[in-house]
């Protein structure tokens, strides 16, 4: 079994830091259709709220159905797991998101309790793998990483 050191859970930090800031940028983008699925690969397994969706093209599909979203990350915690080298990382992030364009912009007569265009409380896990296909890092670099495996869930 590998042993972490303390250098490799620095950088698996920066990375899970790095991941989380693009990634929800990202998400939040009007270029979203685009550009968040080449965070998944075919094989990645997506479970959104409960329901399964698979590879880049099922997490294309999910996002082509959703209105535009607002993220507000507010917390993340990385665990750098032993095995290769660079490790994987499981990187779980809390906070809220705003679907549509807030309670503003929903249409005259919306009931008041809806929850489109409210924040809602979420949570997501990611698995991030090793991207093998990425050019090699150099010694203190951060790796090249891909989602192999997303689960997100609302909380309340």
């Amino acid at each position: 079994m590998t042993t972490l050191t303390q250098n490799d859970i620095e950088i698996a930090t920066r990375a899970a830091d790095q991941f989380t800031r693009l990634y929800y940028s990202t998400y939040d983008s009007s270029t979203r259709t685009d550009d968040l699925p080449n965070f998944y690969r075919p094989t990645s397994a997506v479970t959104w709220n409960g329901k399964a969706f698979h590879g880049s093209e099922g997490v294309r599909k999910l996002i082509n159905g959703m209105p535009i979203s607002r993220h507000e990350v507010q917390s993340f915690d990385c665990h750098p797991i032993p095995g290769s080298q660079p490790p994987s990382l499981l990187v779980t992030v809390s906070g809220q998101v705003t679907h549509g364009r807030g309670p503003s912009g929903n249409p005259p007569g919306t009931p008041a309790k809806t929850i489109d265009g409210h924040p809602r409380v979420f949570t997501q896990t990611f698995m991030l793998v090793p991207d093998s296909n990425a050019p090699p890092t150099k010694a203190g670099e951060v790796a090249k990483y891909f989602v192999n495996a997303d689960a997100m869930r609302f909380v309340g």
